[in-house]
């Protein structure tokens, strides 16, 4: 095929999803993400037999559970691949293969469609060149990195290899800054009550991975300075937490659960969460979040908690991800770098269970 008729191919990738809620479902997923040499840098000698014994052996039961609480039982699937699905459709609406020569697809770097499986998919239907696009607004080696990986080593096995591009973090991009601020000022418009304190929640990192360099956690300070510079909020008032820590090593502090507990420990009645790392509602914020955290504060004497739900399949999160594609597709295509097609607003698109 011509070089001027060859299309564009656009990949989504999210951290990923088990096919169902049962055990096996669960250990499959859990056993391919826990086996990643970048989210797990313990030497695979001592650990692998660790894994496969006895963590695999029981938390698939803790995980299935968690799982069930938050299921799109209406699709059979979790809600993270029924926005992640519906943020590629939406954003196929804004680029029409017809008009644009631009083809968007998504994939899950662990669990299904894989990432390899939609890369082949892309160069059948004539993309020689693919832009591989990270669902993470902060960077880490366990969340970008890991994409990029999954990605190149597909290319590996490829007899024809296509251009690839990747898209760099966007920890405080203009617009994703103020697509954030929308969703929180909509979502707390929506309450007959004040906060008195707006958590941010961003997943943990072990500190040593960041000790060796690792920039997430400088990323994710990035983010809370411009949602605290939008929403004219001190640090007192928007602090930054981690939470999802796993095992006994210190991980990034201040720990969620640990300062969510201590502000109702010092008479907080009302907070807000939010989760800025996290472009689609998941595991993670709906259930840790919006389940064991809001048990927790209202158990240590908080009365009211509300989670301001993630950008999901929102007109903001589309807008977003079109202007990521205008400036990464420069030179690429001819509708690169161009201005949003309408001011930023909160809105919804398909809205997913």
């Amino acid at each position: 095929m011509p070089r001027s008729q060859e299309r564009i191919g656009v990949l989504l990738v999210n951290l990923g999803t088990p096919e169902g809620t049962g055990y096996w479902d669960i250990r499959r997923y859990l056993s391919e993400f826990l086996s990643d040499r970048r989210v797990i840098e313990n030497n695979p000698l001592w650990w692998q037999p660790l894994l496969q014994g006895v963590i695999l052996s029981r938390r698939p039961f803790r995980t299935g559970a968690a799982y069930r609480e938050i299921w799109n039982r209406e699709g059979n699937e979790s809600p993270l691949r029924t926005y992640t699905r519906a943020q590629a459709e939406n954003l196929r609406a804004r680029w029409p293969e017809q008009e644009t020569g631009v083809v968007i697809d998504w994939a899950m770097r662990y669990g299904r469609p894989a990432i390899a499986e939609r890369l082949e998919a892309l160069v059948d239907q004539g993309c020689g060149r693919i832009l591989i696009l990270p669902l993470y607004p902060q960077y880490s080696a366990t969340t970008t990195a890991t994409v990029n990986d999954a990605a190149f080593r597909a290319l590996m096995r490829m007899r024809r290899q296509p251009a690839i591009r990747t898209v760099p973090s966007f920890p405080d991009h203009p617009i994703y800054i103020r697509t954030m601020v929308d969703r929180i000022r909509s979502s707390l418009s929506e309450l007959d009550w004040q906060p008195e304190v707006i958590v941010g929640s961003f997943h943990g990192l072990p500190q040593r991975y960041v000790d060796a360099g690792d920039p997430y956690a400088r990323e994710c300070e990035r983010t809370m300075l411009g949602l605290r510079r939008e929403l004219g909020l001190a640090p007192r008032q928007f602090p930054m937490t981690f939470q999802s820590r796993f095992g006994s090593e210190p991980w990034l502090q201040p720990y969620t659960d640990e300062h969510v507990a201590a502000l109702a420990g010092m008479g907080v009645k009302r907070i807000a969460v939010v989760a800025p790392g996290f472009l689609a509602d998941c595991v993670e914020t709906l259930e840790e979040l919006g389940g064991e955290l809001r048990e927790r504060f209202i158990g240590a004497s908080g009365e009211k908690f509300h989670l301001v739900p993630c950008l999901n399949d929102t007109q903001g999160m589309t807008i977003l991800l079109d202007q990521l594609l205008r400036e990464e597709l420069a030179g690429w295509s001819g509708l690169a770098h161009e201005a949003p097609r309408e001011p930023l607003a909160e809105g919804s698109g398909s809205q997913a269970a």
